[in-house]
């Protein structure tokens, strides 16, 4: 795996390649690390094959417990939505834009992902 780097405000965004198709779990999550502006994040990827969009990005971070445990989380589907519910305090976040369905004060950080050939890319 190769790191992406996240654009600072100056800085322009390009796609970056994480892993590859075969590095993913179906309906599952698997953990990455990255460059952000803000420094390394942890970003949890998931694969869901046959939905409308199959890649999604989030914060690894679990806010209620400060863990790095959200891509260990369970995938469902809440009013309609895929979502990933924390292994620990089983809070659901909206696999799109991060959204907690319990508090709608949280929310997770999302990045835009793609399938180029067999790499997934992280646009950072």
């Amino acid at each position: 795996m190769t790191t992406a780097t996240a654009a600072a405000p100056t800085m322009t965004q390009t796609w970056q390649t994480l892993c590859t198709r075969a590095d993913l779990v179906a309906h599952s999550g698997v953990a990455a690390w990255i460059e952000t502006a803000e420094g390394t994040a942890q970003v949890a990827l998931f694969y869901l094959p046959g939905h409308a969009t199959e890649l999604y990005a989030v914060d690894h971070r679990d806010p209620f417990s400060g863990a790095n445990v959200i891509a260990r989380g369970i995938v469902g589907d809440a009013r309609g939505e895929p979502v990933v519910a924390s292994p620990l305090y089983k809070q659901h976040f909206r696999l799109h834009d991060g959204q907690c369905l319990e508090d709608e004060t949280v929310r997770l950080r999302t990045w835009p992902l793609r399938l180029e050939g067999d790499e997934v890319q992280i646009l950072a």
